[in-house]
């Protein structure tokens, strides 16, 4: 018989608050007994003997009692103590939020199946078990910081997944957890719930880097019984060229890797095998057992395309099978490949069974730290890495490349007295300057051990052979000044023993006299005769040779009698291609690194930097300025100009997004290894003449040039002036001071111009920098006058749009009252007018916007200064209806910073200089927006541009978050302005929004809290005022009666949300 339990008494009883877990379910079934579910939370209120009394916090007017030995004790928090008190466990917050939504989900799941929606029932058990999972790992306490957020992100996905397909409201989140309304402003809170549904809703392409892996798995071809080359590349048809470097396998004659170590290594589509062993299969003679030959084969293809298609979803590998034609002639071998995907099938053989070469591939997705983190197991099998041919399309600083592309395209060779023609093989080495070859300096391709010497592939009986291999140099750039090449000629004969015998030899050095590269281009050798016997012991004999036609220009006597003889009848082409971050093929930019050579042509080479490709800048960033800034010290005044127009090429070639990413090595540049203490004098100067002189050029492409950098000359002019302070204790300040209050007079000076005049700009010699006329024809000049009034001065947007980037540099050198006054001044010299063209007041906008973002605008001090003027252009436009958006933006900004200084004692005057300004204004331009909104859908069933739903959302956010702000003596504005209650039926915000309701709903709450005494104070008795207790009445019944508050109708975990409110 089971025990009987009697009632607990109050003398027995002890207070023990806190939150549990419920680890076993209970019945309940006694008196008094509470019904309790494993994994449900219960709070506790009193304890006695081993038993509990409490309630469930899914049913907190039920009370009960349950045994101790049920639950465990979770540490937590109480806030909002009361009848709708909530107890917050001290655990993290996503954890949390896990664990109610999975219970909130178990509710509308097994509905779905209830609603027969089966799909979406099995998609989200697949979800709320990999969101067990996850929670699993979280609560283990093994996780890495890196591993955690990584972990949040996936949770964050599944949930805002999850509530997106069963209708629940979007959580707005920072950093993977929910926002506490109460510490953000309104307008961040609309900004996070606008991006979301963005996102949900048409999700922004964001280019992500892409890796092919290639697994070899089979090459059941190989029953030729030699040793077999196979190699991988990727190869564009509409080029007509190779876009990736070779991953080369090297096979057995039993169709396994020559070296035991890589099996289960051979992952790198193009293919190319050839075989290593007699000329011909068919051959009865065997040779000595030494001499190979390396011969074509095969040529599979793979159309990626379709592949990309068929694997860009999945997450393993697929297999796929190739088949490996072979070529019916082998002089058109180079081009096989070709003949395959244009399916020319005269020119090749198709294989007689459908087995051929198995590969696998998988599609990664991110850089390559993600892959190699997100699949360790592929990089622990040792995959090589196969790069992309040449640079890639962005250069990132660090990456430290010295390689030569060489391709052995065709030769032409005499039949030398042959009855028949030559089995031509070539031997590639490089060389060094003593004569020594460069050990391992030849690579065929990733996957296989560099070589120190290259036998090309042997085509049979040709005179002309066309090869297209294309071999990888990776010479260490200390060897690479004083190498050369030297191409050796073998016919490989299938009589005589299988001999190869030596008949001739070309070479090429690598670097030319003036100190460039190999130009990246077709180059035709010169052949020169030799023997079998030849040694080239001495390699100076042939060094002094003209090498090839243009070097031959460069060699004007050459005696007669040379122990090696041209053959002028035979020639060798080759092409290369030059991938090097320290060897530069240009010869402007050589002639700028060596100026101190030719003194005397430095003003011409200066004048040529422009003509230098942006890779070679990148790639010597710091030694050009390093050399432009000595030319500088050197003369300043006759070189002075021309280094700073070469600066703001350089500084303007950085905003390309191919080189955006050399930013920080300038950046770098600037802190560590600038040293041109005396410069800022001179970049100011230039800086302010360019300035004074815009008033009278039309065509002003240097002084926009120079504007646009104005970031990085600031930048250099202000670590200049640091290091000339160190080194002086601080000398000529006053000077420094005076030069910049007169810089900013000039450019005050730009933004307020009206007009502009017909002249170019062009720097002479001389300190005085005198312009050169060029007006030649009056009429002309009236025309482009006329022409360039009609659209937006673009000196002064390019002025506008780095404006905002040189407050941080200013502040290094001045205060910040100093800073917003120099900013002050500037943004008070902009036109005052809504007319000066839309693009404009865009530009003006947007420098506006940049600024009230900028870290100047963050400290108190510096608002008291700029939120005057700030507010002053916001309030021209609003009025004018004009650039709505952008003003919208700037609005937000300026509110979240203002919730953020909520404790400083500066705010209330912020808040007071924003109402006194905007609130009319804000008030009357969300009524229009929504009236005209309402009129454009009755007249054209449509919005307009300016009057969607999202430019009123973003207005109404605005005014929430200065409402929310504002005290009492400000809210008397409101009265007057709600003119129709039709504007407040509206519904601002999506349905999902429910935080965004609720604190709009909250902040309507204490606004009329506010009003209430106002509207008795005012408007009763004598003074009553029926529109305006109207008004009132309207709104609180409208408010009273929204949707969203009605209680009966939600989830009883989002009304104890709003009741928590």
């Amino acid at each position: 018989m089971a025990r009987q339990i009697s009632p607990l008494c109050s003398d027995t009883m002890l207070s023990a608050a806190g939150n549990y877990m419920v680890i076993c379910s209970f019945r309940g079934s006694l008196a008094h007994g509470l019904n309790l579910e494993l994994g449900e939370t219960v709070q506790i209120l009193e304890k006695c003997e081993g038993w509990f009394r409490g309630f469930s916090t899914r049913k907190p007017n039920i009370q009960g009692i349950f045994p101790a030995s049920f639950v465990y004790l979770r540490t937590a928090v109480v806030t909002n103590r009361g009848q709708y008190e909530t107890v917050v466990p001290f655990e993290d917050p996503i954890v949390t939020e896990v664990t109610t939504t999975l219970q909130e989900w178990a509710i509308l799941w097994k509905q779905l199946y209830v609603k027969n929606k089966v799909d979406l029932f099995y998609k989200l058990r697949h979800v709320m078990n990999e969101l067990i999972d996850l929670r699993r790992q979280m609560l283990s306490g093994h996780l890495t910081q890196d591993q955690i957020r990584e972990v949040k992100r996936h949770i964050t996905v599944r949930l805002d997944w999850g509530n997106e397909h069963l209708g629940l409201d979007l959580v707005p989140r920072k950093d993977f957890e929910m926002v506490d309304t109460d510490q953000i402003s309104v307008s961040d809170l609309y900004k996070m719930g606008d991006s979301m549904r963005q996102r949900h809703g048409d999700a922004c392409r964001v280019p992500v880097p892409h890796h092919l892996f290639v697994n070899l798995k089979s090459f059941t071809y190989n029953t030729i019984g030699e040793d077999t080359d196979i190699f991988f590349s990727l190869y564009d048809l509409r080029e007509g060229k190779h876009i990736s470097e070779k991953f080369m396998v090297r096979l057995n004659k039993n169709g396994g890797p020559k070296n035991p170590e890589k099996i289960d290594r051979l992952c790198a589509l193009f293919t190319c095998f050839l075989r290593t062993g007699r000329m011909l299969l068919n051959d009865s003679k065997k040779g000595p057992p030494h001499v190979n030959y390396r011969r074509p084969y095969g040529c599979a293809v793979l159309a990626m395309s379709d592949v990309l298609h068929t694997i860009s979803e999945l997450k393993e590998e697929k297999d796929f099978v190739l088949k490996v034609y072979t070529c019916n002639n082998e002089n058109e071998w180079y081009q096989i490949h070709e003949n395959i995907i244009r399916k020319s099938s005269t020119k090749y053989t198709a294989p007689s069974t459908n087995y051929g070469l198995i590969i696998s591939l998988q599609l990664l997705r991110g850089d390559t730290e993600k892959i190699r983190r997100e699949n360790p197991m592929i990089f622990n099998r040792g995959v090589a890495i196969t790069r992309k041919l040449g640079f890639p399309d962005v250069i990132m600083p660090g990456d430290i490349r010295n390689d030569l592309y060489l391709t052995l395209e065709r030769g032409d060779f005499e039949r030398g007295g042959k009855s028949v023609q030559k089995n031509i093989e070539v031997t590639v080495y490089v060389l060094y300057a003593d004569g020594e070859i460069l050990k391992d300096c030849i690579s065929l391709g990733s996957g296989e051990p560099n070589i120190s010497e290259h036998r090309s592939l042997v085509l049979y009986h040709n005179n002309s052979p066309r090869w297209s291999e294309v071999i990888k140099l990776p010479i260490p750039i200390d060897r690479f000044r004083g190498s050369h090449l030297r191409f050796e000629f073998r016919h490989c004969s299938t009589k005589d023993k299988g001999e190869k015998k030596l008949f001739g030899f070309s070479f090429t050095p690598l670097m030319r006299e003036d100190g460039t590269t190999l130009s990246d281009e077709c180059h035709e050798l010169y052949v020169y005769k030799c023997d079998e016997n030849t040694t080239f012991s001495n390699h100076a004999l042939y060094l002094g040779l003209p090498c090839s036609k243009d070097d031959f220009n460069g060699c004007p006597n050459i005696p007669s009698s040379l122990i090696f003889q041209r053959s002028t009848k035979e020639t060798l082409w080759i092409a290369t291609q030059l991938s090097s971050t320290k060897l530069t093929q240009n010869v402007d930019l050589l002639a700028l690194l060596k100026w101190k050579a030719q003194p005397d042509r430095v003003m011409e080479i200066l004048g040529r930097l422009k003509h230098v490709s942006g890779e070679e800048i990148v790639k010597f960033l710091q030694d050009i300025l390093d050399t432009l800034f000595s030319i500088l010290d050197d003369n300043t005044d006759k070189y002075g100009p021309l280094v700073f127009q070469s600066l703001v090429f350089i500084i303007n070639l950085l905003r390309d997004s191919k080189y955006y990413h050399f930013r920080p090595v300038m950046d770098t540049y600037i802190q560590k290894h600038f040293a041109g203490a005396l410069a800022y004098k001179e970049l100011i100067r230039c800086l302010k003449w360019y300035m004074d002189r815009s008033a009278e050029v039309v065509r002003q492409d240097h002084i926009q040039e120079a504007m646009r950098a104005l970031e990085y000359l600031f930048k250099f002019i202000v670590q200049s002036r640091i290091l000339y302070s160190r080194a002086t204790c601080g000398m000529e300040e006053e000077q420094f001071r005076t030069s910049i209050q007169e810089l900013f007079q000039s450019i005050r000076f730009v933004l307020s111009l009206d007009s502009r005049s017909s002249e170019t700009l062009i720097f002479t010699q001389g300190p005085q920098l005198p312009l050169r006329q060029t007006i030649t024809n009056k009429s002309n000049c009236m025309q482009l006058l006329s022409c360039n009034a009609l659209r937006p001065a673009p000196l002064s947007a390019a002025l506008l749009n780095s404006f905002p980037a040189i407050f941080d540099e200013l502040l290094q050198m001045f205060t910040v009252q100093e800073v917003a006054e120099f900013v002050r001044g500037t943004l008070g010299s902009m036109p005052s007018t809504v007319h000066i063209g839309q693009s404009m007041d865009v530009v003006k906008l947007q420098s506006i916007a940049r600024t009230v973002d900028s870290r100047l605008f963050s400290f108190p001090e510096s608002r008291r200064i700029l939120l005057p003027v700030v507010l002053h252009h916001i309030h021209l436009h609003l009025r004018q209806q004009k650039e709505l958006l952008i003003c919208s933006g700037i609005l937000s900004s300026i509110s979240s910073i203002i919730k953020a200084s909520s404790l400083e004692t500066s705010v209330q005057e912020e808040v007071e200089m924003v109402v006194e300004s905007l609130l009319d204004v804000l008030l009357q331009t969300l009524l229009a927006i929504m009236s005209k909104s309402q009129a454009q859908e009755a007249v054209r069933g449509q919005r307009c541009p300016q009057c969607t739903a999202e430019i009123t959302g973003e207005y109404v956010s605005c005014l929430l978050s200065l409402l929310r702000q504002m005290t009492d003596i400000h809210f008397q504005h409101l009265l007057d302005n709600f003119q129709s209650k039709e504007e407040l039926k509206l519904s601002i915000f999506p349905r999902d929004w429910n935080v965004m309701r609720l604190l709009t709903s909250n902040i309507i709450v204490t606004t009329v809290q506010y009003l209430s005494p106002a509207l008795h104070k005012n408007f009763t008795d004598a003074d009553f005022d029926f529109k305006v207790w109207n008004s009132y009445f309207s709104l609180v019944v409208l408010f009273i009666n929204q949707p969203s508050l009605q209680l009966e109708t939600l989830t009883q975990s989002k009304r104890k949300k709003i009741l928590d409110k």
